[in-house]
């Protein structure tokens, strides 16, 4: 196996292990926002957009060890540099949110409003972040297919997210007055 592959295939195990980390820290701030009066929102499709990370991890592997897919050194470098200010994104947003922050949709507006950080200029600025990963990630080792299927099945899935926590979200007047003005993913646009 070509030492593109295994390093490609070292940095989805990477992704992986960083996603089941989030998890775990997602699970304990739900309990304590809970603890402090916030309610967790019936997300049916929730269990979708777990599968969709592991299913776009697992087609980017396939997709490379099966297909033998190139490795493009000038297309690797523009991805993972995409790839990384994505991250660098999700963690400006962690850090802001502190503990307000998980992988699910909760009712936490008695517990204020985040308006600081990336949430000045957006309001999801964790879905623009998590949209470049979908589209970089694979074509790190240009997994093209992974790519195309999963940014098209994440912009399916996240929209369905999207309008359930915006409907939690706009119910309190705080958040409305805070951020009805801000587009949802880009600074000016949509």
């Amino acid at each position: 196996m070509d030492i593109s592959v295994i390093a490609f295939l070292a940095l989805l195990l990477a992704v992986a292990l960083l996603r089941i980390f989030e998890l775990r820290v997602s699970r304990r701030h739900q309990q304590q926002m809970m603890a402090r009066g916030a309610t967790k929102v019936n997300e049916p499709g929730f269990r979708w957009i777990v599968l969709f990370h592991a299913a776009l991890l697992v087609g980017a592997a396939l997709e490379v060890v099966l297909l033998r897919r190139p490795f493009i050194p000038v297309l690797s470098a523009v991805m993972l540099c995409i790839f990384l200010a994505a991250n660098g994104l999700r963690l400006w947003v962690v850090r802001t949110m502190g503990k307000h922050w998980n992988v699910q949709v909760m009712n936490s507006m008695s517990l204020g409003v985040v308006t600081s950080g990336p949430f000045h200029f957006v309001r999801h600025p964790n879905y623009a972040a998590i949209f470049l990963e979908v589209f970089s990630l694979p074509l790190v080792h240009t997994a093209w297919i992974t790519t195309v299927l999963g940014s098209i099945a994440y912009a399916v899935t996240i929209s369905r997210r999207i309008a359930l926590e915006e409907n939690v979200l706009f119910a309190n007047p705080d958040y409305r007055a805070a951020m009805a003005g801000k587009a949802r993913f880009l600074p000016g646009l949509f």
